[in-house]
């Protein structure tokens, strides 16, 4: 599911705005086992000012239909969060996991404020791309970093 996050520029990103109708109409009439949504602005972020909840509403509306995988950019730097739900909370049985890849053009440099005790993994300088494979009852990731660069992140997980 592609998604708009720039929400003052496409009418909002509420519930009752035409994204919002369109994902919730889209999601119901389209269900599956691995769902997969990307927007550029991550709900939240390591750090006291990337935090976006302008995009909650669309963190309810797939977690409504059981979403696996939000993807977002937005961020300098790479982040995989453990599963969560809309409200912040770990969910290993419910949650989404969300993905920051914003690698691939500024490098973030240092990060104001506290770690997010949510993040599995976390590089800042880190230029790379996130290889993703949704399948049939799982999803599987893999952070592969520029030529030169050793960071690497990767794992799998199955879609409830």
């Amino acid at each position: 599911m592609a998604l708009n996050s720039n929400c003052e520029e496409v009418g909002g990103c509420d519930y009752k705005s035409t994204q919002g109708r369109w994902l919730r109409k889209d999601l119901a009439n389209h269900p599956a086992k691995c769902t997969l949504a990307y927007f550029h602005h991550p709900l939240y972020a390591s750090g006291t000012t990337h935090d976006s909840p302008k995009v909650k509403p669309f963190w309810h509306i797939l977690y409504n239909h059981h979403a696996e995988v939000i993807l977002s950019g937005h961020v300098d730097r790479y982040e995989r969060f453990a599963r969560i739900r809309p409200s912040g909370e770990r969910s290993s049985a419910r949650g989404i996991r969300q993905f920051i890849v914003g690698t691939g053009g500024k490098l973030g440099g240092s990060q104001k404020g506290p770690d997010e005790p949510r993040v599995r993994a976390k590089k800042i300088g880190a230029p790379g791309v996130l290889k993703l494979e949704l399948g049939s009852g799982f999803y599987r990731w893999k952070f592969v970093p520029v030529a030169g660069r050793h960071y690497t992140d990767s794992g799998r997980a199955r879609c409830p």
